[in-house]
């Protein structure tokens, strides 16, 4: 586990340089607004998305500068959600990585601001030809068609609507499958394939590393689940039973959270399955998945 811990933080390292540089304020007048999107995009995490991207792009390449882009976009997408889904209209959290979250420290529409500027700063890094210059087009354009179909009503926001408008209805098998789906898995699949796509692997190779990515965002999403049950604010830097108080649609509200637990190992082994065809290249691949099924918070 100590490999992954060092892919971790390198991974991390490597997306923090790119952003402290290109996340900058433009205008005596948006400063409050970059301080903002700062303010959330530096406050830590495991910074999982990018990682994602570099080990599945790891299997083929290992110039990282070079798939750089594509792995701070992803992570400028998901704190941008972080921030979206922390508002009091969505999921009403003031803590958020242990510290008051966005809309707590700034207010209620300069964070919505924040987060609309990270979206769209997620597209700009992408479309930047100054970086990667001599990645062909195509490539660029397949990976921000994906990012972005990912990323809404098909993916992160089209799961986080459902999530949002079933509060306090019976949840079902269907219902947590769509919203987990989406909410989370989508964009986690997303981050393996804009790895594979840079790479410019084979349709077989990206066909497997995005099934691998599917199962393992949705067994990301069940421990999620479990956690918000099992552990404390303190360890997860956020509140906790939420999901029991909003009356969420999650695995344990469907399964039991003994059988939320199995449906984890169950989506792991799946995942696992899919990378058998690269054999010990994906081993980086096979750490983060245990790290997913075996961490606290």
């Amino acid at each position: 586990m100590n490999n992954i811990k060092e892919f971790f933080k390198t991974s991390s390292e490597r997306v923090e340089t790119f952003l402290e540089s290109y996340i900058t304020n433009s205008s005596l007048f948006t400063s409050g607004l970059n301080e903002g999107m700062r303010y959330s995009l530096f406050a830590g995490g495991k910074r999982l998305r990018p990682a994602l991207v570099y080990a599945s792009y790891s299997l083929f390449k290992d110039d990282y500068d070079y798939v750089t882009p594509f792995a701070a976009a992803i992570e400028v997408i998901h704190t941008y959600s972080l921030i979206h889904d922390d508002l009091p209209a969505m999921d009403n959290d003031d803590m958020r990585r242990g510290k008051p979250s966005n809309h707590k420290a700034f207010g209620e529409a300069e964070a919505i601001l924040a987060g609309d500027a990270l979206l769209t700063k997620a597209f700009e890094i992408m479309s930047d030809t100054s970086y990667s210059p001599q990645m062909p087009v195509d490539i660029r354009l397949k990976a921000i068609y994906k990012l972005a179909r990912a990323a809404g009503d098909k993916g992160m926001v089209g799961g986080q609507f459902a999530d949002i408008t079933s509060e306090g209805r019976k949840p079902t098998i269907e219902l947590v499958d769509y919203i987990h789906k989406n909410k989370t898995s989508a964009l986690i699949e997303c981050a393996i394939y804009l790895g594979a796509v840079a790479a410019e692997a084979k349709e077989n190779e990206i066909d497997n590393l995005i099934a691998f990515g599917k199962y393992t965002g949705l067994a990301f999403q069940v421990v999620d689940d479990i956690l918000d049950i099992t552990s404390t604010s303190e360890v997860l830097g956020k509140n906790v039973q939420k999901d029991i108080e909003s009356n969420k649609a999650t695995y344990p509200a469907v399964y039991s959270l003994e059988g939320a637990k199995q449906k984890a190992d169950e989506y792991i082994n799946k995942a696992l399955y899919h990378l058998d065809i690269f054999g010990e290249r994906a081993d980086i691949l096979r750490d983060i998945a245990s790290f997913i099924t075996e961490r606290n918070s």
